[in-house]
């Protein structure tokens, strides 16, 4: 599998770069779009809720607790980073090739 440019390792961890798209129609992991990996959830972005909601799908995705999936950067926008602890970038990517 060629690597995905929405996934970066630096010191130790993996940061994952997302696109949120809130009150879609379903909670999905879509396809890549540029350097991003495009995720939908449900929950409308008010009060986290559409925050929450993504760090609940990808724990769940990579079978994981929620603390091991932390938002650093972009609460209050639609591009985020994600760090991802104790994953490398080959483990998620295929994880997240396995669910979507």
């Amino acid at each position: 599998m060629p690597p995905a440019n929405f996934l970066r390792e630096t010191s130790g961890v993996t940061l994952l770069s997302v696109k949120l798209q809130p009150r879609a129609s379903k909670n999905e992991i879509c396809a890549p779009l540029g350097d991003e990996l495009k995720i939908k959830v449900t929950a409308p972005p008010v009060d986290a809720a559409a925050n929450e909601a993504l760090v609940k799908l990808l724990a769940e995705t990579l079978n994981c607790s929620r603390g091991k999936v932390e938002l650093i950067r972009g609460q209050t926008a639609r591009h985020k980073t994600i760090l991802l602890h104790g994953f490398k970038p080959e483990d998620v990517a295929q994880k997240l090739s396995a669910s979507g």
